[in-house]
């Protein structure tokens, strides 16, 4: 998510103050906004993996799904030894939550900025700059919202697994055309493509 924000940021400033761009999306503050990226993502992994070793599992040790997701592994703990895990995916619930207000803050100064252009060029322009990454957003949170708000079954069926491989491959396997779409030559080939069709 904070990878998501920190584009939504450049967006906002390529199409916000676009004679600005350069003086304040300079090497150091992409260094700086890639650093945070990591450094939150590392933060994140670490307190996940810290609150799954508190936990004792008793019964069958198996998940029924391709990778330890925290709803399957809470489903495996035999008391309430869980209560450290559900701390720390409350309080990455909420730095998300804050991912989300920025990016939707972003998002309305953006379209409110570009409403106000006279052309359509230039509308058409700014909006083929940022709808790409907003598509990125909206699938991820689709998707994840989804797959995390939905009643989990204690016997997993197809759907489930369906709806996790949409979570968590689709938004990654479609990012790269998503913001392709943009290139010409991406375009002219999918044109091509589809005559041929």
């Amino acid at each position: 998510m904070a990878m998501l924000t920190l584009m939504s940021y450049d967006r906002y400033v390529a199409i916000c103050l676009p004679l600005r761009y350069d003086v304040i999306m300079d090497v150091r503050t992409c260094v700086h906004g890639l650093a945070g990226v990591w450094v939150s993502g590392a933060i994140s992994a670490a307190m996940n993996t810290a609150a799954t070793f508190s936990i004792r599992f008793c019964g069958p040790r198996i998940i029924h799904q391709f990778f330890c997701d925290v709803p399957q592994i809470l489903k495996l703990s035999c008391s309430n030894d869980y209560i450290n895990e559900l701390g720390v995916s409350a309080f990455l619930s909420f730095v998300s939550f804050i991912c989300l207000i920025f990016i939707g803050f972003s998002y309305m100064r953006i379209f409110s900025s570009v409403l106000r252009m006279p052309s359509a060029e230039g509308r058409a322009k700014a909006f083929s700059t940022c709808l790409p990454h907003l598509a990125v957003v909206l699938l991820f949170l689709f998707t994840g919202a989804f797959e995390y708000l939905k009643s989990h079954s204690n016997s997993p069926t197809v759907s489930d697994i369906l709806l996790t491989i949409m979570y968590t491959v689709i938004p990654p396997t479609f990012n790269p055309m998503i913001y392709s779409m943009r290139n010409k030559a991406f375009k002219s080939a999918i044109r091509k493509f589809l005559k041929r069709n």
